[in-house]
C-alpha cells in the first residue's frame, strides 16, 4: 500500500478526535508561534496539518496568510468542512511533502508528527530540501516528532524517535536550535506519547 492509500484509510475510518496524535487545542505550537511574535501577515505552513485544529485557531487570531498541506485529501476536505465560509482564507496543498514543494516563502514552518514517519536517509534529505527552499534566512521551523522514549510506531507505521539534538542533526547546517521542550501527548484512547518540540533558526 502507498503512503497517499494508507493515509486516505485512516482519515476515512477515523474521525479527527479518533486518531492517536488528535488535540482538543494544539496548545504548545500556539505557545511557541506566539512566543517567536509572529505577526498577523507572515506566511505559515503547518506541513502534515492532516484534521488538526491549528490552523482553526490561527484562523480565529487574525492570521492571514495560512497555508495547509497534507498527504491525505480526506484530512483536508474535513477541515474545510469544518471551517466552513472562513476556508477560503487558508491556502490548501495535498500532496507527500517528500514528492512536493510548497512555494513559500513562510516566515514560519511547524510540523507536529510528520518527520518522524520519514524512516529514509533519502525522505528526510528531501523534507530539509523542501524545507530550506520554502523558508528563507531569519525564518522558523517548529519540528515535533516522538522523543527517544515515545512510540515506535504509529498507525501501524514504523517511526523515527528524536532527542533535540537528532533532530538538530537531521536539519543541518543553516538551522539553528534555539528551544526545544517534552511534551507528554494523552491520546484519546487515554495512552501517552511523549513528543519533542524543537524551534529552529534560518540562518
Amino acid at each position: 500500500m502507498s503512503r497517499v492509500d494508507h493515509w486516505e484509510q485512516v482519515y476515512a475510518t477515523r474521525s479527527a478526535h479518533e486518531v492517536s496524535w488528535y488535540q482538543v487545542k494544539p496548545e504548545t505550537s500556539l505557545r511557541l508561534i506566539a512566543k517567536l511574535g509572529m505577526r498577523r501577515e507572515d506566511a505559515i505552513i503547518d506541513v502534515g496539518g492532516g484534521a488538526s485544529n491549528l490552523v482553526d485557531h490561527l484562523v480565529d487570531d487574525g492570521f492571514r496568510y495560512l497555508t495547509v498541506l497534507d498527504i491525505s485529501a480526506t484530512a483536508i476536505a474535513a477541515v474545510k468542512a469544518r471551517l466552513g465560509d472562513h476556508a477560503g482564507q487558508v491556502t490548501w496543498m495535498t500532496g507527500d511533502i517528500t514528492e512536493t514543494a510548497p512555494p513559500g516563502p513562510y516566515r514560519l514552518w511547524h510540523d507536529r508528527a510528520v518527520f518522524h514517519f520519514l524512516t529514509t536517509p533519502r525522505q528526510r534529505a528531501l523534507y530539509v530540501a523542501a524545507l530550506r527552499a520554502a523558508v528563507p534566512v531569519g525564518g522558523y521551523a517548529i519540528m515535533a516528532t516522538f522523543a527517544e522514549d515515545g512510540p515506535a510506531e504509529c498507525s501501524n507505521l514504523p517511526v523515527c524517535r528524536y532527542s533535540p539534538d537528532q533532530l538538530a542533526a537531521e536539519m543541518g547546517e543553516g538551522f539553528e536550535l534555539i528551544e526545544s521542550l517534552r511534551e507528554t501527548h494523552v491520546a484519546p484512547s487515554q495512552g501517552s506519547q511523549k513528543f519533542i518540540y524543537c524551534c529552529f533558526r534560518r540562518c
